[in-house]
């Protein structure tokens, strides 16, 4: 853990939510709360897209709050299947917003967390969204907004390109393709922190 990571306990609908949060260097410009992979296949606040996503943000002057999902780590409660996983990150929201201002999060998240935060979004109005290997295929996602990122991995194993195309096809959203990466994006990390912060206003 950075020096610049600390470890904090959210009230959670399910019991304390252990969340990390990276803080930038200056001023705090707003908050990126990231969502990690899917909690029964590892998935946790430390998988290293959700790293990269919250390092990023950070150095984009937010501060990133990486919650853990109930029943990982520290987290109370158990898994419920996508449904009190979503109450999870609305809590962090709430933290969030509490903490650092009032001012929209932006939600970002990766695979199974990044359909969790589609979930939340067609709940709340973020300030943006960021989305890595959307679980399309495991897991029913809304539309999400017009301005959201979404990058995915050519050769992604699990989560095959092709459904992400049909999941975007009726709301015309554009994917960024990152050309040989799978879907943990071994060797890639770099490219997807900077087309973050490319594609970043």
């Amino acid at each position: 853990m950075r020096a610049a990571t600390r470890r904090v306990r959210i009230d959670g609908p399910a019991g304390g939510i252990e969340a990390a949060i990276d803080l930038p260097e200056g001023t705090v410009r707003g908050v990126a709360l990231v969502a990690h992979p899917h909690p029964q296949y590892g998935g946790t606040l430390d998988n290293k897209v959700v790293q990269t996503l919250a390092r990023v943000f950070a150095a984009l002057g937010y501060a990133a709050v990486r919650p853990n999902f109930r029943g990982v780590g520290a987290s109370e409660g158990r898994y419920d299947e996508g449904r009190g996983e979503v109450e999870d990150l609305r809590a962090a929201w709430a933290f969030a917003r509490r903490t650092y201002g009032a001012a929209p999060p932006v939600l970002a998240g990766f695979s199974f967390g990044a359909v969790m935060q589609a979930r939340l979004a067609a709940q709340v109005v973020p300030e943006r969204m960021v989305l890595v290997g959307v679980a399309v295929n495991h897991f029913e996602a809304p539309p999400v907004p017009a301005d959201t990122l979404l990058i995915h991995g050519e050769r992604d194993e699990t989560v095959p390109l092709a459904a992400v195309l049909d999941w975007v096809r009726s709301f015309d959203l554009p994917v960024i393709v990152v050309p040989g990466a799978d879907h943990f994006f071994h060797g890639r990390l770099p490219l997807l922190r900077g087309l973050v912060q490319n594609n970043w206003r």
